[in-house]
């Protein structure tokens, strides 16, 4: 039996071109950026074609990024250091309550220390409402952060909606992109963010690089400290074959124009309807239309995840119940009980599909037959339970 891989939101697989990228990198170009001798020019010299290039694909300016060990970093280091170097201008700041934990825990800690923090509710779908962010904000908001796609039901936030909105305050915008960076093309003009975080193991690339997106004038206190590395905002000499991959997995994707968007919604959607022909009851969390192509968040009544997850395992499919920071966790989803609340049985029987590289039609057939068999047995077994048979 082959295994599946359905868990591409957790990580994704790296692209064979981004390994032969870092493993001649590796081998040829050693040297120390911050050298000032040969080597060090030369890594100096592909370190600032990552940047262009990075910078470029999200029309954005080369001295506006700096690198990061990936996006719950880059979001430490947007969310902290722009509270702590704009506290003159005040102490709120706004943020949703399906955030991924990268920006949450953050946004608590801002709060042990002093900041108020404002936690937008969403409706159903999982969609933060543009006028609920206008009615929160206050002359003392100083910043604003709102996740361009969730991580567990994909919904796809209003967020040029809401950088309008926010054109004539004082509040900096800040997106955690790292779910929509490589699948949608971003303008952050276009869009009026003034702060970006992405992460390069969730587009085919390396695990432990990102970047942070931070428009030419704000005011970001550093949050570790040493050399001079990325203009004194980010210390420590930079991991060059993880950018170099980084470059290369996005290049990737622009070379195809995108393409990776519509295919992962037909993969998608043949998964749903085999399930919806299969006439096995379930639900989706969220919906299927405005929303990321690569994630299906299910809820299968009558069933409980864990033990979802375990057959499924057992079966060969890697699945998950919502964000990998939190796997091992007895808690319910925080995303599913926002749009749901604490009681609905949505937030203890639901499981996250995502679709990406690993797949293609012929695994996402054999993973919904699988699947099917799956539930139809857990149905089975929990009516007989009811029915006082075991």
């Amino acid at each position: 039996m082959d295994a599946i891989y359905l868990d591409h939101a957790a990580t994704t697989p790296m692209h064979p071109e981004v390994i032969k990228v870092m493993t001649s990198l590796m081998e040829d170009t050693f040297g120390n950026p911050s050298s000032i001798h040969h080597y060090g020019r030369k890594a100096r010299a592909q370190l600032d074609k990552a940047r262009r290039y990075i910078a470029h694909s999200i029309s954005a300016h080369e001295k506006d990024i700096y690198f990061t060990s990936g996006g719950t970093e880059a979001d430490n280091l947007a969310l902290i250091g722009v509270a702590l170097a704009n506290q003159t201008k005040g102490n709120h700041i706004i943020t949703t309550k399906i955030e991924h934990h990268g920006i949450l825990r953050t946004a608590e800690y801002l709060e042990s220390i002093g900041f108020e923090v404002s936690y937008l509710p969403v409706n159903s779908v999982g969609l933060v409402d543009p006028e609920a962010v206008k009615q929160a904000l206050r002359p003392d908001t100083i910043l604003v952060s709102i996740m361009f796609i969730n991580n567990e039901v994909g919904s796809i936030q209003p967020i040029k909606q809401i950088g309008q909105l926010l054109a004539d305050h004082q509040a900096y915008f800040h997106t955690d992109a790292v779910q929509a960076y490589g699948l949608l093309p971003i303008d952050v003009t276009e869009l009026g963010v003034n702060l970006l975080s992405a992460s390069a193991h969730k587009i085919n690339g390396p695990k432990g690089v990102g970047f942070l997106y931070a428009q030419k004038g704000i005011k970001l206190q550093a949050m570790q400290f040493g050399g001079s590395q990325e203009r004194l905002k980010r210390a420590g000499t930079e991991g060059l074959p993880g950018i170099m991959g980084m470059k290369k997995a996005i290049e990737l994707i622009e070379q195809s124009s995108y393409q990776c968007y519509a295919h992962y919604q037909e993969l998608r959607e043949l998964f749903y309807q085999q399930l919806v022909q299969a006439g096995i009851d379930f639900k989706v969390n969220g919906v299927l239309k405005n929303s990321s192509p690569t994630i299906l968040n299910l809820s299968f009544p009558n069933t409980h995840v864990e033990s979802v997850l375990m057959n499924l395992d057992l079966e060969g499919i890697a699945a998950s119940s919502g964000s990998a920071c939190t796997a091992g966790s007895l808690e319910s989803s925080h995303v599913l009980t926002a749009m749901y609340g604490k009681d609905d049985a949505r937030t203890r029987n639901s499981i996250r599909f995502s679709f990406g590289l690993a797949n293609n039609r012929e695994q996402v057939i054999e993973a919904a037959d699988r699947v099917v068999k799956i539930i139809k047995r857990l149905v089975n077994q929990s009516e007989k339970h009811k029915d006082g048979d075991l």
